[in-house]
């Protein structure tokens, strides 16, 4: 099946060319995806999905199109291609738009990433509802159960195959698995509110999963945590933001990052690479190469080779994300288009310790809606979380704000912890922030 998928994409690329365009990038790919929904104490979804299909760059006399089939029979697909490059060809032209240099094709094609877990098809259906089972009757069985309403869990798992072919040169073939196991919760509190909290984990093999009674039992603790919870005064003061919420910052950070972004202006970090734009404790690369991470790749979604690379550097900017049509619009060098995993530089306390060293002001563990603007970096968020008193984690607060700039934000980095979030490409770190405007009653 290997040869049978590998071989279309050739053949795509072959009838492009045949049909009379001058270049393709052409990508095979198959997924299989298997979920199972848990919800008190019953099953309640099973889905399974198998995908595949081919997916076309057509570069046709200075025009450019994408197009996806998934009937691959081959006349179906030989008349789909020459369809396409029929349509390409009454396009504007783009002169920016071209297949990759080879040169950038080179990297660690024979490196071991051990991103398949060779075990993923022999996982069983009634393993898969034992997990669901497991973490709901561990987030049913703590103190205070009385007290929840409802308990949902689910647990998936798929494989995932792609083989890319250019015709300037380029094959690749790229396998992962994946395994989730998720949990949510929600709670009566004594004004009627029913506060919801939510644990996950996911990993590239199933061993790396935390067990499935440790997902539930956080999730009930989460949730009763968040009971009483009310807004706060309005203050500025230092917000310790939870590795697993701090993605949504982070992710703030990366997106005008962006070659779409930069060249049409629509980026508060257009020509500032070698500029201060953090701390001198923000410090991170994207780092694509690291066995068994959910961001890991030999290459990226356009051939590039992978490679480690800087983003920030004592808080410089030193680096954009930039593809092949981007970077040529710019008139710069391509990186890669999208981010792969962040290695971080972490300080050396915990969040116990950080909370201690901040004293007073708001452990944030999640922040719900809001908006971040990529233009000029002006940011407000609502959040909810925790007092931090006396250096300790205090009572629960919702419904508050946090606002401001992120070139001022990411200015006020006062502390790294040295837990990276382990269930997410970003692996955020609890961070420290001081002098956040915060808003609440």
């Amino acid at each position: 099946m290997k040869s049978d998928m590998l071989s279309t994409a050739r053949e795509g690329a072959a009838l492009a060319r045949r049909c009379g365009a001058q270049d393709a990038a052409v990508v095979a790919y198959r997924s299989r995806q298997v979920s199972v929904e848990w919800r008190d104490g019953k099953l309640e979804k099973i889905g399974e999905s198998t995908t595949r299909g081919l997916a076309l760059e057509l570069f046709a006399d200075g025009r450019w199109a994408s197009v996806s089939t998934s009937d691959l029979r081959p006349d179906a697909l030989a008349r789909f291609v020459a369809d396409a490059v029929a349509l390409t060809r009454k396009l504007e032209p783009d002169p920016f738009r071209a297949l990759p240099d080879p040169a950038l094709y080179r990297g660690q094609a024979s490196l071991a990433l051990d991103l398949v877990d060779p075990g993923v098809g022999s996982l069983s259906s009634a393993r898969r509802r034992e997990m669901c089972r497991e973490a709901e009757e561990a987030a049913r069985g703590g103190p205070g159960a009385d007290r929840l309403v409802s308990v949902s869990t689910s647990f998936g798992d798929g494989l995932h195959e792609s083989w890319r072919v250019h015709t300037n040169g380029f094959e690749g073939e790229r396998r992962a698995t994946d395994f989730w196991i998720s949990a949510v919760v929600s709670a009566r509190d004594a004004d009627g509110r029913r506060p919801e909290e939510w644990d996950a984990a996911g990993a590239r093999h199933l061993a790396e999963l935390p067990a499935a009674g440790e997902v539930g039992r956080r999730a009930a603790e989460r949730a009763r945590a968040r009971l009483g919870a009310r807004k706060a005064p309005s203050e500025v003061t230092a917000l310790v933001v939870d590795g697993r919420a701090a993605g949504r910052l982070v992710s703030a950070l990366l997106d005008p990052m962006g070659g779409g972004s930069l060249q049409q202006r629509r980026s508060f970090l257009e020509g500032k690479v070698g500029q201060v734009i953090g701390s001198p404790l923000l410090s991170l690369d994207d780092d694509p190469l690291r066995p068994r991470a959910l961001g890991s790749r030999l290459f990226d979604s356009e051939g590039l080779a992978a490679r480690r690379f800087p983003l920030f550097d004592g808080g410089r900017l030193a680096s954009y994300y930039l593809d092949t049509y981007y970077a040529r619009k710019l008139g710069l060098t391509p990186t890669t288009r999208s981010t792969s995993n962040l290695t971080w530089r972490t300080g050396p306390e915990g969040q116990e310790g950080l909370l201690r060293s901040v004293g007073d002001g708001f452990l944030v563990t999640g922040f719900l809606g809001g908006n971040s603007n990529s233009t000029t970096g002006d940011f407000s968020l609502g959040m909810n979380g925790f007092r931090i008193r006396g250096g300790a984690q205090a009572e629960p607060v919702a419904e508050m704000n946090a606002s401001g700039n992120l070139l001022t934000l990411w200015k006020a980095l006062a502390a790294v912890g040295n837990d990276p979030y382990p269930w997410s490409p970003l692996r955020t770190p609890t961070l420290v922030f001081e002098g956040v405007a915060v808003a609440g009653t």
